[in-house]
């Protein structure tokens, strides 16, 4: 299991300091999240989103998230279920004062980030940015941008911050490397209630074992590599998107089980024998941590987030390798569905909330809001 200590794997709130101890935020402070991605969009970004509010809210903070739908929207060019905001400066502007925040949280650089971040500028304001989206390679799997061209504007709009928080090591020295400053560590967490290795879903009809694919149905998610995979048993994928009529008719012999949400997501997940994560571009990948939660082993590439998730976790909570369906017979054969749950119980999602507050900035020199900052981490 990796090292408590490691700055990025910060885990339960017993690996880290209670939030009295890290962040003296007063109750009643105002934290406002800025985000082009939330409800009614379904992924890891909302998810922590939607989780991080409800911990913050238990803390006494007073926490919301302005994101599209209070606004004119179009939706995303290739990808129509994300709609983006259509000229939102000046009525985001007025939300903003409205609520009056104490600290500022830019979540993502679509058309909300970007007016937030040019708010925030215009009223010296200083605020936090993440990193939770490759975008330069989405990009790139869509329109053949160079990755250069857009990591460049990556870098000039979180430098207008103070602190970029990132979800993983592997995460945190990649941007190093391209140039990103001031990375702050914000690990994530997963819904233990929720996600039980019990009830299963029994899969009737399909021949054993049960791999599965969870997530969205998205070019860049590498869904084919899964599926072009000989494998025994049967294959299941569970989720929808842009790239699912084209895998349909591609896969016939592939179970397509649609969305699933709440219990019978967990069933789900439960309910296979290995979860294949074949993504070679998520910055974490929260999937991972709620199948270990019900049981079930995870099959990946050794790249950012599977690396720094399942390494140094045993061979019973899953594998990855370059060979994807080695790494898969590998988590089929060792898998331990009782060491799986007890290494998700190791993530939780106060210490992530926690962590976020230590990583925040008080929106103006001088204000009375009493924090401590957490060190940047190169």
């Amino acid at each position: 299991m990796p090292d408590p200590v490691d700055p990025i794997q910060t885990r339960t709130s017993l690996d880290n300091p209670s939030l009295d101890d890290v962040a003296n935020l007063p109750p009643n402070s105002r934290v406002l999240i800025i985000s082009d991605a939330w409800r009614p969009q379904v992924n890891g970004v909302v998810r922590t989103l939607e989780t991080l509010v409800a911990e913050l809210q238990s803390f006494g903070i007073v926490a919301e998230v302005i994101g599209p739908e209070r606004f004119r929207t179009l939706p995303c060019p290739t990808y129509p279920d994300i709609r983006l905001s259509v000229l939102p400066r000046r009525k985001l502007a007025r939300l903003m004062a409205e609520f009056g925040p104490d600290a500022l949280h830019i979540a993502t650089e679509g058309p909300l980030g970007i007016a937030a971040r040019k708010i925030a500028k215009s009223q010296g304001w200083t605020f936090t940015t993440a990193f939770h989206t490759r975008f330069p390679e989405y990009l790139r799997a869509r329109t053949r941008v160079p990755t250069r061209i857009s990591y460049a504007w990556l870098r000039r709009f979180h430098a207008a911050g103070h602190g970029l928080m990132v979800a993983t090591e592997s995460l945190r020295q990649e941007l190093a490397a391209r140039g990103f400053q001031d990375l702050r560590a914000w690990s994530r967490g997963v819904d233990l209630s929720l996600f039980q290795p019990e009830p299963r879903e029994a899969w009737a009809g399909l021949p054993r074992p049960i791999a599965i694919y969870i997530g969205r149905v998205a070019v860049e998610k590498n869904i084919a590599a899964f599926l072009d995979l000989d494998l025994p048993g049967s294959k299941v994928v569970v989720g929808d998107g842009p790239q699912l009529a084209s895998l349909k008719a591609r896969y016939p012999g592939v179970h397509f089980a649609g969305v699933k949400h709440g219990e019978a997501l967990s069933r789900a997940y439960a309910g296979a024998d290995v979860m294949v994560f074949p993504s070679l571009t998520d910055t974490f990948g929260l999937v991972m941590l709620e199948s270990l939660a019900c049981g079930t082993p995870v099959a990946a590439f050794p790249v950012t987030g599977p690396k720094d998730v399942l390494v140094g976790g045993g061979d019973a909570i899953g594998a990855v390798d370059t060979d994807l369906r080695a790494a898969v017979l590998r988590a089929l054969a060792n898998g331990d569905r009782i060491a799986c749950r007890a290494f998700a119980e190791t993530f939780s999602w106060r210490a992530c909330a926690e962590r976020f507050v230590t990583n925040l900035v008080p929106i103006r020199e001088g204000l009375e809001v009493s924090m401590n900052f957490a060190p940047a981490l190169g």
